[in-house]
């Protein structure tokens, strides 16, 4: 007992004495303080005292699937601000392969009283992934918000990307360059958001007049890394690709590794398309044309969201919508016939 209140004492910045007194219920603390005090409990994974744990704890869980992504961490940190604003403090939970589940996340935040939660590019976006645990939080009416596509049925709160225009705003990108063969490189095949820019693709290159016998070989999935990115742009370019349109950053730079692999150059032989604009993308080699998403707006809107279902108003199920950006650097050139 002594140590747990040393530890949150230091947390704070406040005395033992006055941890002591915000456990045992007495007078003399300011609501900020106490508050203060409480959240620094549930952030340290100290239980709560029996008579407060029916309180909420002004932490939110923020569910990310990793952090090696750099748009995940920039996500967070304008998250993690806005919530700031509102008395609340961001839990960073990161699920990956081996370590802690989502599943289990959610059941530390129930467990901490949580206020709520904010989840970025989970399980929810992969239709042959478990989801018994969203489930479980829409029993528990803890206050939720997803960002990015979900499957359907899940009930709640959604902000997203427009992954259809971003193709369309990518694949025209490449057509205005004179690119025919152009590919397109997604995440897994039951990844929601890569189901919707495929949808998307289909429809433009039929729009091109290209039927779909001759984007044949033009499409592929892959894990969402540098390393598989490589792997799977070895058979675009083997199937002819000179434009190739991905769905993340990471991919981008594993298409641009594999076409030097390959002795081709990028762009005078096969341009790169990103997305999401994530951080130094402006200083790799080329620069990388990417599709920015509005992250700042996406966070702030997820944030709004939360809190607006926090303060017990009714909050729209349906899918909240962000029009992408493309954004033309280095990465990207004319279609040439003969590539020297």
């Amino acid at each position: 007992m002594t140590r747990r209140l040393a530890v949150v004492a230091q947390k704070v910045g406040v005395s033992e004495a006055t941890v002591s007194r915000v456990l045992n219920g007495k007078p003399g603390v300011s609501d900020a303080t106490r508050e203060a005090v409480l959240t620094a409990l549930d952030v340290l994974g100290y239980e709560r005292p029996t008579r407060l744990r029916g309180e909420r704890a002004r932490l939110v869980g923020l569910v990310l699937p990793e952090l090696q992504n750099p748009i995940f961490p920039a996500f967070a940190e304008v998250v993690g601000g806005a919530l700031a604003q509102h008395g609340l403090t961001a839990l960073l939970c990161t699920s990956s392969a081996g370590g802690v589940s989502e599943a289990s996340y959610v059941d530390l935040l129930l467990q901490q009283q949580a206020s709520g939660a904010i989840f970025a590019g989970g399980l929810y976006t992969e239709a042959d992934a478990p989801h018994d645990h969203y489930r479980l939080l829409l029993q528990r009416k803890l206050p939720t918000v997803l960002t990015n596509a979900a499957i359907d049925g899940l009930g709640f709160p959604q902000v997203s990307c427009d992954d259809a225009v971003a193709v369309e705003q990518a694949f025209g990108h490449l057509v205005a360059l004179g690119h025919q063969r152009i590919g397109l490189l997604l995440g897994p095949g039951d990844h929601v958001p890569s189901q919707r820019k495929l949808a998307a693709f289909r429809a433009a290159s039929a729009q091109a007049g290209r039927p779909a016998e001759q984007t044949e070989g033009l499409v592929e999935h892959a894990m969402f890394s540098l390393e598989s990115g490589q792997a799977s742009t070895l058979r675009l370019l083997d199937h002819g690709a000179t434009g190739i349109i991905c769905a993340s950053d990471p991919l981008a730079l594993g298409a641009i590794r594999a076409s030097r692999r390959r002795g081709l150059r990028v762009p005078q032989d096969v341009s790169v398309i990103g997305y999401d604009d994530s951080s130094l993308m402006t200083c790799t080699d080329p620069a990388l044309t990417t599709i920015r998403q509005p992250i700042e707006a996406m966070a702030r809107a997820a944030v709004d969201l939360l809190v607006h279902q926090l303060e017990g108003e009714r909050v729209r199920t349906a899918e909240l919508m962000f029009e992408p950006e493309l954004v033309v650097r280095s990465s990207t050139a004319p279609f040439r016939e003969n590539p020297v």
